[in-house]
């Protein structure tokens, strides 16, 4: 259990600025360098740095060196939890007034990645299109995926051998996200993660340039009407 003193330092960690933003930077679930993560926050190299062997030492990120260059990734799936629920509840607490929402917030809210898995509009209405086709049964704070959703899981490539790893490891199998722009669950765990990496993989969905928003292709737009029903605007 969190000590007190534990809980502080974590908070106080995640609530600078500057390191919010690099760890808001790693939510697309990639790799990022220090000079990468410096220009994310607006801060300078050294600065970042400092900020990242804090991050390190206190286990909300890790790193690995290849070549010459130390890449920076979230620490774990529970970390990326953490990160989403502090912008849920700051996007509820906010006081109410008119925003004026850019390109930029449209697409993030549209479709995004989520660490490893998919939210937004495009994430929430995969994951109501799996509930309704029967496929996957959520609860609260916990998923179990049915037969037929074994089954379409297969047919579309997924290797549902390496998933069953995961429910011995610490990563739930699959798990409801409340998904802080649509206030609605997404699919998150090892299955959230494994129809993430698949669309990608047949070409579905693409990253936006400097943003952890994605598109949906044409190509993508077919499959993902065919293959889970999911029609989108």
């Amino acid at each position: 259990m969190a000590t007190n003193a534990s809980f502080a330092e974590i908070a106080a960690l995640a609530g600078d600025p500057a390191r919010a933003s690099m760890m808001h930077a790693l939510m697309d679930g990639r790799a990022l360098t220090a000079s990468e993560l410096a220009r994310a926050a607006a801060i300078t190299p050294q600065t970042a740095s400092g900020h990242l062997a804090r991050l390190v030492t206190a286990g909300l990120l890790a790193v690995s060196q290849q070549g010459r260059h130390r890449y920076h990734r979230l620490a774990s799936p529970s970390v990326a939890r953490m990160m989403e629920s502090i912008m849920q509840v700051a996007s509820e607490t906010t006081t109410r007034k008119p925003v004026v929402v850019g390109p930029r917030d449209q697409a993030l809210r549209a479709a995004r990645t989520c660490y490893d898995h998919l939210a937004g509009r495009l994430g929430v209405a995969l994951a109501d299109a799996m509930i309704e086709g029967g496929h996957v049964e959520l609860a609260s704070d916990a998923g179990a995926l049915t037969d037929s959703g074994v089954a379409l899981l297969t047919g579309l490539g997924i290797d549902l051998q390496a998933l069953s790893a995961a429910k011995r490891s610490q990563r739930l199998f699959c798990r409801p996200c409340i998904d802080w722009s649509e206030r609605r669950p997404h699919l998150a765990g090892a299955v959230g993660a494994a129809l993430c990496a698949q669309c990608f993989a047949k070409g579905w969905i693409r990253r936006a340039e400097g943003t952890r928003a994605v598109t949906v292709t044409p190509k993508g737009r077919f499959g993902l009407r065919e293959t889970f029903g999911v029609m989108l605007a």
